[in-house]
């Protein structure tokens, strides 16, 4: 990917980009031992301390990845080794994530594509290696040949049947096949992941552009059972942050494997998110939301400015429709962050899910999209995914 930006926004992101940096340099000493989903009240919390409530939870939650995904990020950029050796602490707890099992789920992509995958990508450390190669025939074991990959596992209590049920955030997911694939040159992986990225295809992207959170298909035909609205406002409405899966998703695909389909669908997705932003940045957990409660989500926005950049260095002649769109977004969540040194998180304004009950509060991987983007226009970034 080539960008040209003009001499204003190229410093703008470099001061920005150096300024996020130099706030971690305190954040990581504080945070070296642990595995933080969140700031809360400005200390980051610790998914790796004590007992986890369910077997999903605790060690085996899906963000775990992140925070050594911001520590290679931030190492790759500055040359810093001590942020690869704090890294480094995120795979040897994530080592008994594998070793339990039971709590791993579709969402190993994100746990071991920052972590682990990128150590590799990096030093080509063979535990790195062996720890990819591992979390990634355990997202090639949840693949139902009907032609999707499973989302989640059987929830405790409930009778609910999930076997059918997929859902967009795996377009995340499935880089981790399209490199174990690149890996090993077993083309058993990418043809995993590119089965249910053609699933998701017909399926979840909507005519309009928008896209469905979770989708239930028939588990022994692979027909479409019913969507649900999942993490957003209501069914058939637009979660953003779903947007931003599908939208940075399918350019990944599309990476991988030069599928034009693929980006053909970002561009789809792009040009419904485009269509929706608000013109100062501010972006909602749900398109469809009323106006009131206003929340909001500002991972949607990192996420999604991450997908509009790609797309602006890959699509001949859209930079000038792509880019412009991504700056506000970011310089919308630059002016709201905390740059407060003594304070663990960044932005301040996301949110679990809308009819969740934690909005205007901070997560790491909404910390770790704002991070990646900053260093995608700087030049600098580790490609991760």
């Amino acid at each position: 990917m080539e960008l040209h930006l003009d001499p204003q926004t190229l410093d703008w992101a470099q001061r920005t980009a150096r300024r996020f940096e130099h706030k971690l340099q305190a954040v990581r000493l504080r945070s070296a031992e642990k595995l933080p989903a969140r700031a809360i009240d400005g200390v980051h919390d610790d998914k790796g301390d004590g007992a986890p409530r369910n077997p999903d939870d605790g060690l085996c939650w899906w963000t775990n990845g992140f925070w050594a995904g911001m520590l290679w990020q931030a190492g790759h950029a500055t040359g810093d080794r001590t942020y690869g050796q704090i890294a480094r602490y995120t795979e040897r707890r994530l080592d008994q994530a594998l070793q339990s099992y039971l709590g791993l789920h579709h969402d190993v992509g994100f746990m071991f594509l920052p972590s682990a995958v990128a150590d590799y990508r990096l030093t080509g450390d063979a535990d790195a290696r062996r720890r990819g190669l591992h979390a990634a025939i355990l997202l090639a074991g949840r693949f139902n040949p009907a032609g999707y990959i499973r989302a989640w596992n059987d929830i405790p209590g409930s009778e609910s049947d999930t076997r059918g049920w997929a859902i967009i955030d795996c377009m995340f997911n499935i880089p981790l096949l399209y490199w174990a694939g690149e890996e090993t040159r077993d083309p058993r992986f990418t043809r995993i992941a590119t089965t249910h990225a053609d699933t998701v295809l017909r399926h979840f992207v909507r005519p309009d552009g928008s896209v469905r959170h979770i989708v239930e298909f028939d588990p022994e035909t692979g027909a479409f059972v019913r969507d649900y609205g999942g993490q957003g406002y209501a069914r058939g409405s637009s979660w953003t942050r779903g947007q931003g899966w599908g939208l940075y998703g399918f350019v990944m695909s599309y990476k991988h494997t030069g599928a034009v389909r693929y980006l053909a669908a970002a561009q789809k997705i792009g040009e419904y998110v485009l269509a929706h932003l608000s013109p100062d940045g501010r972006m909602p957990v749900d398109f469809c939301q009323p106006a009131q409660p206003d929340y909001r989500d500002d991972i949607a926005a990192a996420v999604i400015a991450c997908g509009l950049i790609e797309l602006a260095g890959l699509v001949p002649g859209k930079a000038g429709v792509y880019l412009p769109p991504a700056l506000v977004l970011l310089h919308h969540l630059d002016e709201t962050a905390c740059w407060d040194e003594g304070q663990d998180g960044y932005l301040c304004n996301c949110s679990a899910d809308y009819h969740g009950t934690l909005h205007n509060v901070n997560y790491t991987y909404g910390d770790y999209y704002f991070y990646e983007a900053l260093l995608k226009l700087t030049g600098q970034e580790l490609y991760l995914w």
